[in-house]
């Protein structure tokens, strides 16, 4: 009698427990949110005229602090625009990295810089979640309608940290979207910048006239 009593005590538990483990939620993996696919065509068009004067390129220069003999990152660097008007600045005592995944933009840069007689440019092939920038170098950095694209932008972020110099000054140029459509809003900008360590120091919308377009700029958390 005893044991049928426990028995059916089991039983009972068992089934109790059932159908509760079946109901208990499962937590979802985490997703990536979306990106734009790197853009690998001609890039030439990133020499487009006037393109100075859009984005008043002299202006975010002054901004993120370019000024003779700094160093300064370009990345996603792609055809090299940014990369030599930051190396005019910097002049022979600066150096400016130009920092692309695509190996073609890396040889597209090669080739202008060789043309162009810029010594203090050089190029780094890197990784969708690090730059790959010597330690400890950089004053200055600008994500110049990059930020849409990156894969891992946290990762990114974060990697990029150990290549700072105190007080540098990271720059994101972008424009507002969903993520795919070649924009970010950047609310999810400096959401992920936060979690990466960084703070927002400063946020203009001067670049371009659209009300589009926005600059941000971010310093590591002390």
């Amino acid at each position: 009698m005893l044991r049928r009593t426990i028995l059916l005590w089991i039983l009972l538990l068992a089934a109790a427990a059932g159908p509760a483990a079946a109901q208990t939620p499962q937590t979802p993996p985490a997703e990536s949110r979306k990106t734009s696919t790197p853009y690998t065509g001609d890039l030439s068009i990133f020499d487009s005229p006037g393109r100075d004067e859009r984005l008043q390129i002299n202006r975010v220069m002054d901004i993120l602090g370019i000024t003779r003999g700094k160093i300064v990152a370009d990345i996603g660097a792609g055809s090299g625009w940014f990369a030599v008007r930051a190396a005019r600045r910097v002049g022979g005592t600066g150096i400016v990295y130009a920092v692309d995944i695509n190996p073609e933009a890396i040889r597209y840069i090669e080739r202008r810089t060789k043309t162009e007689d810029f010594r203090n440019v050089k190029t780094i092939l890197s990784k969708s979640d690090n730059p790959l920038l010597p330690k400890d170098a950089v004053d200055s950095v600008l994500l110049l309608k990059t930020y849409h694209e990156v894969e891992k932008p946290i990762a990114l972020l974060q990697n990029l940290r150990a290549s700072l110099k105190p007080g540098a000054r990271i720059g994101v140029i972008d424009r507002n979207g969903n993520g795919e459509d070649h924009g970010v809003g950047q609310d999810v900008v400096i959401r992920e910048a936060a979690e990466a360590g960084y703070r927002l120091a400063e946020q203009y919308d001067f670049v371009k006239g659209d009300g589009m377009d926005y600059f941000l700029v971010f310093t590591v958390k002390e």
